[in-house]
């Protein structure tokens, strides 16, 4: 699997949580991860490897030895996490259908004006992009 596809790939559960302590911390070790999924995931140690040793495989992480420790850190940001799976259930759920994701968001959930508000400024700074390449 080459760069691009591994960051196209979705990520499960579990390799999420994972890359969540690894996104906020930077990098961390097994240890670490565990540490900061407990007391919500208690995973042994070895689970922890194999996601981490997966998600190496996949380039996602990458790690760097600290004496007899390995040290991951990310190769995916979180937004473009976020990006592949949304695009992912876009395109399963809702056939790409982008007006149908966003009525179902707004209809299936509270939503607060000021969310309303920021969903507002982004169509609209999407509408003045979009503008801009007709030029």
């Amino acid at each position: 699997m080459n760069r691009d596809e591994a960051t196209d790939a979705n990520l499960t559960g579990l390799q999420l949580a994972v890359m969540q302590v690894l996104w906020e911390r930077g990098e961390a070790t097994i240890t670490e991860v565990q540490d900061a999924l407990e007391p919500a995931r208690p995973l042994a140690q070895s689970t922890i490897a194999t996601v981490l040793s997966r998600l190496e495989k996949r380039g996602v992480v990458a790690h760097r030895s600290e004496g007899r420790q390995f040290v991951y850190r990310p190769l995916l940001s979180a937004a473009r996490a976020r990006g592949s799976a949304l695009a992912g259930v876009a395109e399963g759920l809702f056939a790409g259908d982008v007006a149908t994701l966003v009525s179902e968001l707004l209809s299936s959930r509270d939503v607060d004006r000021g969310d309303l508000a920021k969903v507002r400024a982004l169509i609209e700074a999407k509408e003045r992009e979009l503008a801009g390449r007709k030029s």
